[in-house]
């Protein structure tokens, strides 16, 4: 069972989720997770969960790393010209990410590729990237569009695209408790999504022809 997702027509602007690029505040957490244990009924003192609230912050922390991340930064260096105008695909990169509706996490992977417009990024960034938006609190289709909408600006493409593919624990384990359902949402841009056949080239390259090809 999948959820297909392609944004049609006009596009909106994607909601700023970007924080407020400070750090994590682990004493902050470290006292609100103590206070959620007491509301669930919990005994925070007991010898499993004396360092329980100081995991979790740390892990929340971690989990959240891409509020203090720069894109620009990040490829700083990493844009090479190039006289190259074929598609380039980087495909199976896994992903883990917090639903902000619930806070549990949704995994899976990204595939990405793109039409060079006479510069190239480092093949490794393009993973950095996807993380960069990933370790944030996220929807899925955000997320989708985030990571195409930065390649295309920043690479100035003559196209994006790129597929996300993950399954929801909070589908999975609470509300409708599908085990085996796979969420799948896809952002076209350029000669992705005007050119029909380059979108099914890179979706048959990634193996996933039956996804967005058609229009």
């Amino acid at each position: 069972m999948a959820k297909r997702g392609r944004a049609q027509g006009r596009r909106r602007p994607v909601e700023d989720v970007s924080g407020s690029g400070r750090p994590a505040d682990l004493g902050v957490l470290q006292s609100l997770v103590t206070e959620m244990l007491l509301a669930l009924g919990e005994k925070p003192g007991r010898n499993g969960l004396l360092r329980t609230p100081e995991r979790v912050a740390k892990a929340l922390a971690f989990m959240t790393q891409g509020y203090q991340r720069n894109v620009d930064h990040l490829l700083n260096g990493a844009l090479f010209p190039i006289e190259y105008d074929e598609m380039v695909i980087v495909k199976d990169i896994d992903f883990f990410s917090l639903c902000e509706h619930h806070l549990l996490p949704f995994f899976g992977k990204v595939h990405v590729g793109y039409l060079p417009n006479k510069k190239v990024v480092g093949l490794s960034k393009i993973p950095r990237i996807v993380d960069t938006f990933a370790r944030q609190l996220q929807v899925q289709e955000r997320l989708t569009v985030q990571i195409a909408e930065t390649l295309n600006t920043k690479l100035s493409a003559n196209g994006v695209g790129v597929v996300v593919e993950a399954r929801h624990l909070c589908m999975m384990m609470r509300g409708v408790e599908k085990q085996n359902t796979l969420a799948v949402t896809s952002s076209m841009l350029g000669a992705f999504r005007s050119q029909p056949q380059t979108r099914l080239e890179f979706l048959k390259l990634i193996h996933r022809s039956s996804v967005g090809d058609s229009d």
